[in-house]
């Protein structure tokens, strides 16, 4: 096992690739189960297209306000969480919701607030849990 102190800090990397840090008291943190996992901003309208993005490698158009991402690096199973949510000042008032949870995968409904699927422009979200 690694340790390194920097300005009072102790880093501590053992050969499980966690990274565990001592924050405000004695309390540690395995920083490496608190990070997100996958993260994407894309465009849900049009050519539908990720913007931007963490573990990402792409995204399907399922048809009017649904759509696939694909991770670039599984997930350990698919009991994870996140969050997501339509971040466009569109008059539809569109609910972007994690809908089918995959190891390799997360699938998106985007609805009006008459429960319609609807298309939308900004769409974001964010996943937490195990990597593969």
């Amino acid at each position: 096992m690694s340790v390194l102190e920097l300005n009072g800090r102790v880093f501590d990397a053992s050969t499980t690739g966690t990274l565990t840090l001592t924050g405000e008291g004695s309390a540690t943190t395995d920083v490496t189960q608190g990070l997100a996992k996958a993260w994407a901003f894309y465009n849900g309208t049009g050519t539908v297209a990720v913007s931007d993005s963490l573990n990402v490698s792409g995204i399907t158009d399922n048809g009017t306000g649904d759509y696939t991402l694909t991770f670039s690096n599984s997930m350990g199973n698919a009991t994870f969480g996140g969050g997501s949510s339509n971040s466009s000042n569109e008059a539809n008032g569109a609910n972007h919701q994690m809908h089918v949870f995959a190891t390799g995968s997360l699938r998106f409904r985007a609805e009006n607030s008459g429960g319609t699927l609807t298309d939308s422009s900004r769409l974001v979200f964010n996943v937490q849990g195990d990597l593969a």
